[in-house]
């Protein structure tokens, strides 16, 4: 069982379309992991994004279940620590503890950079992180959540995983009545992400 934001080895050129592009080629020819994503997918395959060198070098594919050699989940990197200096992993070593008790994890450029020791991360990066709420997190407290977070030295991307898809933390401690819930099935504008979707 694969979920977005996972990170699998194993695709091969072979895998893409013919019309990928030649960075793309190249990203799955050294090896690169691909990162899970929020689509449907034919029975067997999983559908996956190729990251290029360039932030808007994003290629959509699908991999076939039966090829991944290896996962990793963005809790996994929870711990993983960085030689380099740059502010999201400067606000990443802050939040630690304040996330040590909850089901969290590093997605986006910083958990690809810990995943793989590619650099991809620069000085203006975001940093994206994840947190498993199986269970209802109330508006107050993700206010108070996002506080912490914007005392941070860059900005932080939270998406929270509900039951039924991600939903970004700033925009569930915001005041509007209905957020945007990104689920395999599309983006749908909700009022309770902890709900499936009729």
């Amino acid at each position: 069982m694969v979920n977005a934001h996972d990170l699998l080895w194993g695709m091969i050129p072979a895998h893409l379309p013919t019309e990928a592009p030649a960075w793309v080629l190249e990203a799955i020819g050294t090896g690169h992991p691909v990162v899970v994503r929020r689509a449907l997918a034919e029975p067997g395959y999983v559908a996956v994004g190729v990251r290029g060198r360039l932030r808007e070098q994003r290629f959509a594919a699908v991999m076939p279940v039966a090829c991944v050699q290896r996962r990793v989940t963005p809790e996994a990197l929870c711990g993983v620590i960085s030689p380099r200096d740059l502010p999201a992993l400067r606000a990443l070593d802050q939040l630690r503890p304040v996330l040590a008790h909850k089901r969290w994890g590093v997605t986006g450029s910083a958990g690809f950079e810990l995943a793989t020791g590619i650099e991809a991360l620069h000085a203006q990066s975001d940093l994206d992180l994840l947190l498993r709420t199986p269970e209802r997190l109330e508006r107050g407290e993700a206010q108070d959540l996002l506080a912490i977070l914007d005392a941070v030295p860059c900005a932080v991307d939270l998406q929270l995983q509900t039951p039924y898809g991600a939903v970004a933390l700033r925009e569930w401690a915001g005041g509007s009545r209905r957020v945007l819930l990104k689920s395999t099935g599309g983006a749908h504008l909700v009022s309770d992400p902890w709900q499936a979707v009729a």
